[in-house]
């Protein structure tokens, strides 16, 4: 997917003109104030280079899944504080597209407006042409820098990029799309993708387009359960997809020896009773006792083929990482793409609960992508709806 990028716009081209923006702001919130800003922070290098070049600024985002139009729960305005501090520029905020074309045309060169969720304007979810148009009229070009929302096809992301041109990407889209796209398409190997979660379901096509790419795929999470029942092997009550078996079984027999599962786990009798967890191989799982983390021989074993890998991407974690101690083997996955990327490797991380969990040490990883469900579907080659709208370099 080569699409012209920012950088390919000639500087004529924007100063003085109004660059509307579509960036995923869609950052967590905790009584009004935000709890994370990497979304803000991964937007900064496209913000700041419209307005060292003299461009009038317009943003877009969305904001949550608001229910019923506007939501005081769900307004951007709760960001304006940490954008600006961010951006260490003033914001105008505008609360209704349809009347913010006048304040638009009067921003100073390098001025930042951001205009309300788009998602509390019927239409944008359905991609409405009026919408659509609605937003092109805040612009002079288009520069979307979403990648988080790139797999859906809305009025903000679609539908304007065939109204307003030129329609390029961002900074952010367009270091999105070259991980990502190299690791799938010119991955140096071996190349190794370790995937987790709690469900094959979710990820059935990201497997299914890897196994033909990759010298290696990595099992852990609790979609392993179902890989090793289809082994016939007894996992306790671990989380299992008794409908997707016979689909693990067809994967098994698939992948010649590519998939790689756990050769032990960390059990105990339930989440809450953590104190009395330990390690087993997986043949012999206590019944009525679950896995919740891969086990110490796994995290050796999956670090030594992690050390060797060229090129590595990482989508979902190990085990219920969000509670200790089992959190130790996605720790481990971290820490061994650490490595290999001082090795030399190629490491992407894929986002969603993946990016939560290499939290600080993203400035060691070649890639941390800021896409949960875009990642996913990007992974699976589908086409994208807000990328393909963009020209083509």
């Amino acid at each position: 997917m080569k699409k012209r990028s920012l950088r390919d716009l000639p500087a004529e081209a924007l100063a003085g003109k109004r660059a509307l923006v579509r960036e995923d702001f869609n950052v967590p919130l905790k009584d009004g104030v935000v709890t994370d800003d990497g979304r803000l922070r991964a937007a900064l290098p496209t913000l700041t280079y419209l307005r060292e070049k003299g461009s009038r600024v317009v943003i877009l985002s969305h904001l949550g899944r608001p229910k019923q139009g506007p939501d005081p729960k769900y307004s951007l305005r709760q960001i304006v504080r940490d954008l600006e501090r961010l951006l260490g520029a003033p914001i105008e905020f505008l609360p209704d597209p349809a009347q913010g074309v006048p304040a638009t045309r009067q921003l100073p060169r390098g001025g930042v407006a951001l205009v309300e969720n788009t998602r509390f304007w019927p239409g944008e979810e359905t991609n409405d042409p009026a919408l659509a148009r609605t937003f092109a009229a805040l612009g002079d070009f288009y520069v979307n820098d979403a990648f988080g929302s790139a797999h859906r096809a809305h009025a903000s992301t679609e539908g304007v990029a065939h109204l307003l041109k030129p329609a390029v990407a961002g900074f952010l889209m367009e270091k999105e799309l070259k991980y990502l796209g190299e690791a799938l398409h010119q991955p140096k190997r071996p190349f190794v993708a370790v995937v987790g979660g709690a469900k094959i379901s979710g990820k059935i096509d990201v497997l299914e387009a890897l196994l033909p790419r990759v010298d290696e795929i990595l099992i852990g999470g609790a979609m392993a359960c179902t890989f090793l029942v289809a082994m016939g092997l007894s996992v306790g009550k671990s989380l299992v997809e008794a409908d997707r078996v016979a689909l693990a079984k067809v994967l098994l027999a698939r992948s010649g020896a590519k998939l790689i599962l756990p050769r032990g786990a960390v059990v105990a009798p339930a989440l809450d009773r953590a104190a009395e967890s330990r390690e087993v191989l997986v043949d012999a799982i206590p019944d009525g006792w679950a896995i919740y983390d891969i086990d110490q021989t796994t995290r050796h074993d999956f670090r030594a083929r992690l050390l060797r890998a060229r090129t590595i991407i990482w989508n979902g974690p190990m085990g219920v990482f969000e509670t200790p101690p089992f959190d130790a083997g996605t720790r481990a996955i971290a820490q061994a793409l650490v490595d290999a990327g001082v090795k030399g490797a190629v490491t992407v991380v894929g986002g969603g609960d993946s990016a939560a969990a290499v939290a600080g040490l993203e400035d060691k990883l070649t890639h941390v992508s800021t896409g949960g469900g875009a990642t996913l579907e990007f992974l699976e080659g589908k086409v994208l709806p807000g990328i393909a709208a963009l020209e083509d370099a």
